[in-house]
């Protein structure tokens, strides 16, 4: 499945979001609620006093998380050494909202994507690996296998072959069709043969918060399973530099087979993206392009 399309979406906005705090919870409907600027694709949020955060899914696609979420990260929280989303109320749906919802601890930080200097994405890198290990070690009995509902983040990238395909034949005039060919498909025909291990699912900048420029807090695990760990591995092209994805390498210690699909998930994310862009010269689209490139580049190196 690929990201859904604006039109599935409902509308969320501030007076439904009031609605649904004074009908469920009460005892905060004297706080102020205040919409949250960066929220994402998947949910819209929002400001409720200081110290919570609400959460609510944007479409039908999303709204299985919400229960996985308020399950699952009080359970994983003791086992690491940063912070997580902790739920604080699960939401029900009303006559005008038609999913469960959540209401969060509010957590200081800021989005990864203001760390420019080297010697922070140095840190950064061993920061986000150290994350990724301790979630690796945590018992994984009873998690929920990749599938629909975390878009099958955990699984084996062959889910989107034809996608990857249909993509890298529409955009044949812009990029190197026999090597990005040659990485997809090395992708594909590699597989996790270890103990599967929990996944964020959605790894990148946006959902990965910091303060003094050091990791602080990683939320939004909608996309979280148990499987296979090289989805959370593509920030390594979509945000890190050379020196700094040399040093999260070197950090995880995971097989070349594993790092070969995370390139497959780096490159199908960037395929289709650009392929669904009319403007292949916009700031999205040059951005992915540049996640293509800095995979090709490290396949021609033979790194």
């Amino acid at each position: 499945m690929s990201t859904p399309q604006t039109s599935d979406k409902i509308e969320i906005n501030l007076s439904l979001v009031t609605d649904l705090i004074a009908q469920q919870f009460p005892q905060w409907a004297h706080l102020p609620i205040r919409p949250i600027e960066k929220s994402g694709w998947d949910n819209k949020m929002f400001r409720l006093g200081q110290t919570m955060t609400i959460r609510l899914p944007s479409a039908h696609y999303y709204a299985a998380q919400v229960p996985k979420e308020q399950r699952w990260l009080p359970l994983l929280a003791p086992h690491l050494s940063f912070s997580i989303s902790r739920p604080l109320a699960f939401g029900v749906p009303s006559s005008n909202y038609p999913w469960r919802w959540s209401v969060y601890q509010w957590i200081e930080g800021e989005n990864a994507d203001i760390l420019h200097d080297d010697k922070c994405l140095r840190q950064f890198a061993v920061d986000i690996a150290q994350f990724l290990k301790q979630l690796h070690r945590i018992d994984v009995s009873g998690g929920p296998s990749a599938g629909e509902h975390n878009f099958y983040r955990g699984g084996s990238p062959s889910v989107y072959d034809s996608e990857a395909r249909a993509a890298i034949v529409q955009l044949r005039d812009l990029i190197d069709v026999a090597a990005v060919t040659v990485v997809w498909e090395r992708a594909i025909s590699s597989t996790w043969n270890k103990a599967p291990v929990w996944v964020h699912g959605d790894f990148s900048v946006g959902n990965i918060l910091v303060k003094d420029n050091r990791l602080t807090a990683v939320i939004d695990f909608g996309c979280m399973a148990v499987g296979d760990p090289a989805c959370d591995l593509v920030i390594a092209w979509t945000f890190l530099t050379d020196e700094s994805r040399k040093i999260f390498k070197e950090h995880m210690q995971l097989d070349s087979g594993t790092w070969a699909r995370a390139c497959g998930w780096a490159l199908w994310k960037a395929l289709i993206t650009i392929a669904s862009l009319e403007d292949k010269n916009c700031p999205e689209a040059i951005k992915h392009m540049q996640v293509v490139d800095a995979v090709i580049k490290e396949h021609v190196a033979g790194v």
